[in-house]
């Protein structure tokens, strides 16, 4: 079964490709390898949630926005070499924009993490960084960048 025909089976639908907010690309293919920028949880273009994770957000909720921003990650993937060429997940980098006392990133970026090996299975297990900041672009919660190998 291939990526495509496993995102149908568990009823995800990647979605459009999230406008960049600066001056960068969602995306860039280097070799055999995609790296994304970091993506937002953006859906139809506005973030569902903002805030400090800790503070304003809930750890749960937060770990929902991870899932989102994964889910435009992988639409970027995408858009420059096709979800289908896929081989594995190498990389998946999260930063948390956490209360001072809050210290449960590693959690939050489950929800990215848990996705890709409900998408990926095997193919799908990566090295990770979950790394808590003081402020995201736009008060957004959380933001994550994947590397992914391709066939």
């Amino acid at each position: 079964m291939n990526t495509s025909e496993k995102l149908h089976e568990l009823g995800i639908e990647l979605p459009q490709v999230a406008a960049p907010v600066a001056a960068y690309v969602p995306a860039v293919k280097v070799g055999n390898q995609v790296w994304t920028s970091g993506q937002l949880p953006f859906v139809d273009g506005q973030l569902p949630v903002t805030g400090q994770v800790g503070a304003e957000v809930d750890e749960e909720t937060a770990a929902k926005m991870a899932r989102l921003a994964a889910l435009n990650a992988l639409a970027a993937i995408d858009a420059v070499a096709g979800i289908d060429q896929v081989a594995h997940v190498v990389k998946v980098v999260g930063f948390v924009s956490s209360a001072p006392d809050f210290g449960g990133q590693p959690a939050v970026i489950n929800g990215a993490s848990n996705l890709i090996g409900e998408i990926f299975g095997e193919d799908g297990h990566h090295a990770r960084s979950a790394v808590g900041v003081a402020e995201l672009p736009l008060d957004s919660p959380v933001e994550v960048e994947i590397i992914v190998e391709l066939s």
